[in-house]
């Protein structure tokens, strides 16, 4: 269940849809069939993915980000968070050993040079071994020594 509460304003006002896979357009069979030989490393490139499966890569890009197999959102959930931390030393560790104890698992992190004292860090984190434990992660991060903002502004 998503928290309409960490979704990004301009998210929560969209709809989705349950479709039966046999009245979706053949476009979209083709990117989902596409991503999935991307995903299982049979072909390197687009190009070549879609050349496999008689798909243009502009359909290709056009519908990529909007289709997903319900299974894999079920199984892979990734949130962007952004954060403004003091600048002092063990603030970040503390941050990340925060998101490891509600079994997050962080992908990237990218941190700004500390401006006044306080640096911007955004994490993405696969969160799907959370649960529906992302809103408890979020306020102990609120509440973090050093944490003076901290706020979801992606999810997937």
């Amino acid at each position: 269940m998503i928290d309409r509460y960490n979704v990004p304003k301009d998210l929560q006002d969209e709809r989705f849809y349950m479709v039966r896979e046999s009245i979706l357009p053949e476009a979209l069979l083709k990117t989902v069939q596409t991503k999935e030989l991307l995903r299982q490393g049979e072909v390197k490139t687009v190009n070549e993915a879609v050349e496999k499966v008689g798909l243009s890569r502009s359909a290709f890009y056009k519908y990529k980000d909007g289709i997903f197999p319900l299974n894999q959102l079920e199984r892979e959930r990734i949130v962007t968070i952004s954060m403004d931390l003091l600048h002092r030393s063990g603030i970040l560790s503390g941050v990340l050993s925060m998101i490891a104890a509600h079994e997050g698992n962080v992908l990237t992190i990218h941190q700004t040079i500390p401006l006044q004292g306080m640096a911007n860090v955004v994490i993405t984190v696969d969160t799907s071994m959370m649960g529906d434990r992302l809103p408890k992660l979020m306020e102990a991060l609120k509440k973090q020594d050093g944490v003076r903002r901290a706020a979801v502004i992606g999810q997937g």
